[in-house]
């Protein structure tokens, strides 16, 4: 039995999560300016399915947490500060769950399929974990 892929269009035509990037030669990098604080880890380089509607997500999410400072500097009510960091909290959830999404439908599975499965399941949980907010303990 194969894999279930997403209903998503843009989805089916899109290669795996974990095909290598030729571009990057294995070595992460930040894909804006913005990203440019985040740490980049060492970990492989992979083209990511639907890139352009999640970099479009993200976007989206920068805007509103710059909406958040200037409700801060302009001494705007708390609850409708507390409000927007929810909806924020819940974009970046949205964003994680199609990561995740996608990196079970490319990565896992390639890795079950090459007899790696123990490990990609292993890793699969300790990044539910830490998205739960459980850690990794």
């Amino acid at each position: 039995m194969s894999p279930r892929r997403s209903s998503t269009p843009a989805m089916k035509s899109s290669p795996d999560c974990c095909a290598p990037s030729a571009a990057h030669d294995g070595v992460a990098t930040p894909a804006s300016s913005a990203a440019v604080d985040a740490p980049v880890t060492d970990g492989p380089s992979v083209v990511q399915p639907g890139k352009p509607r999640l970099i479009a997500r993200l976007n989206r999410i920068e805007g509103q947490v710059r909406g958040i400072t200037r409700m801060v500097e302009d001494d705007r009510y708390c609850v409708d500060i507390l409000t927007q960091v929810a909806a924020i909290k819940s974009a970046l959830d949205g964003v994680a769950m199609q990561l995740l999404e996608n990196h079970t439908h490319g990565c896992v599975a390639r890795a079950l399929r090459d007899g790696d499965g123990d490990a990609a399941i292993a890793e699969l949980m300790d990044v539910m974990k830490k998205l739960n907010g459980r850690g990794l303990g």
